[in-house]
C-alpha cells in the first residue's frame, strides 16, 4: 500500500492510501476526490484522468504505452510530466507519491 498525495487544482491536498496493484486514478475516484472524470474506467481511451508526475516519481511507473502519448499528445495543457491516471499502477515498492491533478475546467 502506498500513500498518494493528489494535489487538486483548486490548491488542495487529499492523501489516499491505495493498495498495490491498483491505479492512482482509482485510488481518486474511489474516495470522490475531485478532478479525475476517468468517464472510460480506466481503459486509457478519454484522458479524463490526466495528472502531472514529476521527474522524480517518473521512474517508479512503466514508460507511456503508444496508446496513451497519444492520447496526452491532444490534452489542452499538456507537459512532459503529463501521464493518464489509469496507467498509473501501484507498486509495493512505493510508500509515497505525489501527482497533480490536471485542472479540467
Amino acid at each position: 500500500m502506498a500513500k498518494v498525495v493528489y494535489h487538486l487544482p483548486d490548491g488542495t491536498t487529499s492523501e489516499v492510501d491505495v493498495d498495490a496493484g491498483q491505479s492512482i486514478m482509482s485510488g481518486s475516484v474511489n474516495n470522490n476526490l475531485p478532478g479525475i472524470v476517468a468517464e472510460c474506467g480506466g481503459s486509457c481511451a478519454c484522458a479524463t484522468c490526466h495528472v502531472f508526475l514529476s521527474d522524480e516519481y517518473r521512474e517508479l511507473f512503466a514508460e507511456p504505452t503508444d496508446e496513451e502519448a497519444e492520447l496526452i499528445e491532444y490534452l489542452d495543457g499538456a507537459t512532459d510530466e503529463s501521464r493518464l491516471s489509469c496507467q498509473l499502477i501501484v507498486s509495493d515498492t512505493l510508500d509515497e507519491i505525489h501527482v497533480r491533478v490536471a485542472d479540467s475546467r
